[in-house]
């Protein structure tokens, strides 16, 4: 015991002589007398002139020491400069090995970091090229590396650590490429932060001014929180957050646009969960809200909470950010946007439900998910209204008549498609909305499932109402090749073509009810390749309609006035040519479209039509004829004698539709001659009729002249 005595004295005898020892070396030696050897042991061991200007100083109780006014250059240009250091360690929490720093100042920092034009950056060249390559050697970080793992797993108690006071202010860096002509500069830095204690909960505050010339950009920041970091150093909270940023320069146009941050953040590494609470982001008039819960930091995090962005203009925001403005043709769109949703999941997906968006006047509603692991995408939404037309860019003032001809495209025509994003797609899509107003056609009730995986995309069904009618849709694209293939299936069913057309494409040739049945495939991923590839049938049938444009009737009876050898005499014709039903098919092949079976039943006339329209160059080349089956019209010369009746009146409809298709149809004279033949068998055939009918007239007639002589002589004979 008492061995075990004498040693206990003998460490405290040697921990009181080094603190005498340490007492006397502060009072005694100055060590300003020591600057210049300082100096030049830093500038033995680098290429750095180090500069101490001013007085160096330090204390015993609290340990402490003090530099003023140091500059370091490096090739003549300053590097480093500083205006003052502070720093004081409580003596006896060292002795008790619980550090506890009284102060750290830093006052007037100002670095200068370069990189010339070779690319070589300056700091680079602080140490000698030889020491240079044996401080960077890799042996004893690995080393190092090695070690620290055994000290974490020692199982010693965690470091007490305590800060009475840091402040910094004044603070400069300046970063300067010649080689890009980029400088970068982060100045007015002040950092203060007060009784840091891990595991209690102590204040800080940062502001700072970060500029750039490419683009030229300022951001003038301060940031205010309070921090907590248990001794483990792995739970985190921020609290109190509230951080602004004022920024302007060239990306936002000049404008000056305010930013902000506030709410709480807590983070444990340990347990990998996170939480954001009432935590608020904006930018100029653009809000974000939200309160978030993260379990798992890995591949599947778990997420719950919920997300919404305050109603905002979107025009207003680009403008704030001094953004080129949207032009559309409403100028009232895109003022009043708005977004909110719950968040919550399964680990490793990304749910949202309850979600709505706002765009002006129309709102949809509905849920969606993210699944981290294939990305997929769910999404179940249903809007009300929109009027797509109101958000395109205005109409150019300038006619494409007045506009100058395009030059024909130089370049190569691209892919439609791209194909490896298309097989990565994981899609499950189901969307509804009331009604779309879209290139002047309105379509309501509209639904659609979309479906992708492993590159095979499905449009199962596409339908709507359009126009007193309704139409199904489905698309199948298997994009699982380098040369995909399409099948496309749509039925349309008593759609009304007039108004249809004339709100599409202000065309008013056509009116009816619409029955369409397409079936088509193509293969390719252009658009020459898709329209040349193309294959399939398109059945058609209209009922009660009319040719709007045209008077069929006009110029059947033209035909047929020129056989009676006269003239018409009706003026008022109208424009338009009823029908009762009209049927056909198109047969697709590439670009060509071919029809050899239509029919139109008309008043007195029955339409027969073949030919073909050229869709690459919007020709086209058709042959349709009015056989004449009955009385057509009233007109005197257009009387319906057994001359003409079953007789086709010709009429062509040959040009480019692109240009003027009210005017492609017309009178057919070169095909008229075949019917004037036709007209010709007809008389031949009624005059023979005729003249049988004639010579029977007269047989009876001498038959009964002769009877009413034998009967006359009997009755004379009788009464006399």
């Amino acid at each position: 015991m008492k061995a075990v005595r004498y040693i206990a004295l003998t460490i405290i005898g040697l921990i009181v002589l080094a603190i005498a020892a340490v007492a006397v070396a502060v009072a005694v030696i100055d060590p300003n007398t020591y600057k210049p050897q300082i100096e030049d042991a830093v500038e033995s061991s680098t290429n750095l002139d180090l500069i101490l200007g001013g007085d160096i100083g330090w204390s015993f109780i609290p340990l402490g020491l003090e530099l003023n006014d140091v500059e370091a250059t490096l090739d003549n240009e300053r590097l480093v400069r500083l205006d003052q250091l502070v720093a004081e360690v409580d003596f006896w929490s060292l002795i008790a090995m619980s550090p506890r720093v009284n102060t750290f100042l830093l006052n007037g920092l100002d670095a200068n970091l370069s990189v010339n034009e070779q690319g070589e950056g300056n700091w680079t060249r602080i140490m000698p090229e030889g020491q240079q390559t044996a401080d960077t050697a890799p042996e004893p970080a690995a080393a190092s590396e090695e070690e620290a793992p055994a000290e974490a797993s020692s199982g010693g108690t965690p470091l007490n650590f305590n800060v009475d006071q840091i402040e910094i202010s004044n603070a400069r860096v300046h970063y300067d490429d010649k080689s890009t002509g980029q400088s970068v500069t982060l100045e007015g830095v002040t950092l203060t932060a007060r009784e840091i204690t891990l595991g209690s909960s102590f204040p800080l505050e940062l502001s700072f001014r970060f500029a750039t010339n490419q683009p030229q950009f300022e951001l003038e920041g301060s940031i205010s929180a309070k921090l907590t970091a248990n001794e483990a150093l792995n739970d985190f909270t921020v609290a109190d957050l509230d951080a602004s940023f004022d920024m302007a320069g060239e990306p936002l146009g000049g404008e000056s646009v305010s930013a902000s941050l506030s709410g709480s953040l807590a983070a444990n590494l340990e347990s990998e969960t996170a939480t954001l609470s009432d935590f608020t982001a904006t930018l100029a008039d653009l809000t974000l809200n939200t309160d978030l819960n993260v379990v798992g930091f890995g591949a599947k995090p778990q997420l719950t909470g919920n997300l919404s962005i305050a109603e905002f203009s979107p025009k207003s925001l680009l403008s704030s950010l001094g953004q080129p403005a949207i032009e559309t043709t409403d100028s009232d769109v895109l003022s009043a946007v708005a977004f909110s949703t719950s968040i919550g999941g399964s680990p490793g997906t990304i749910a949202l439900s309850d979600l709505t968006l706002s765009l002006d006047d129309t709102t949809f509603s509905g849920g969606a998910s993210y699944a981290l692991a294939n990305s997929g995408i769910q999404l179940n939404l249903k809007g009300d209204a929109i009027n797509v037309d109101r958000y395109l860019p205005p109409a150019s003032e300038e006619s494409a008549s007045e506009s100058a001809p395009a030059e024909p495209a130089s370049t190569a025509e691209s892919d439609l498609l791209p194909l490896e994003t298309l097989r990565s797609l994981a899609l499950d899509i189901k969307l509804g909305l009331g009604e779309l107003i879209v290139s002047n056609l309105t379509i309501q009730d509209i639904n659609s499932v979309i479906t992708a995986k492993n590159g095979l995309l499905k449009v199962e069904d596409f339908s709507g109402k359009l126009y007193e009618g309704g139409f199904n849709a489905q698309v199948t694209l298997d994009a699982r090749s380098d040369n995909p293939s399409w099948v496309i299936g749509s039925k349309v069913d008593s759609v009304e073509t007039l108004p249809l057309l004339t709100d599409l494409a202000e065309v008013q040739m056509l009116s009816g009810a619409a029955n369409l049945n397409l079936d088509v495939k193509t293969t390719g991923n252009r658009i020459s390749a898709l329209r040349n590839n193309a294959k399939g049938d398109i059945g058609f049938k209209l009922a009660e309609g009319e040719f709007t444009k045209i008077n069929l009737t006009r110029m059947a009876c033209q035909g047929i006035a020129l056989v009676n050898q006269d003239q018409l005499g009706t003026d008022d014709w109208g424009t338009s040519t009823p029908f009762n039903d009209m049927s056909g098919t198109l047969k697709i092949n590439g670009n060509t479209i071919n029809n050899t079976d239509l029919i139109a039943a008309l008043a007195g006339m029955q339409l027969e039509g073949k030919g073909t329209v050229d869709l690459a160059a919007s020709e086209m080349d058709y042959e349709a004829g009015l056989r004449i089956v009955g009385e057509i019209h009233r007109d005197e010369a257009c009387r319906v004698t057994d001359t003409v009746r079953n007789v086709i009146i010709p009429v062509e409809c040959r040009g480019n539709f692109a240009e003027d298709p009210a005017g492609l149809c017309s009178f057919d004279g070169s095909r008229f001659q075949d019917t004037l033949k036709t007209i010709a068998k007809n008389a031949v055939k009624q005059k023979a009729t005729e003249e049988v009918d004639r010579a029977k007239e007269k047989a009876k007639e001498k038959a009964e002249e002769k009877l009413k002589e034998e009967l006359g002589d009997k009755l004379k004979g009788l009464f006399n």
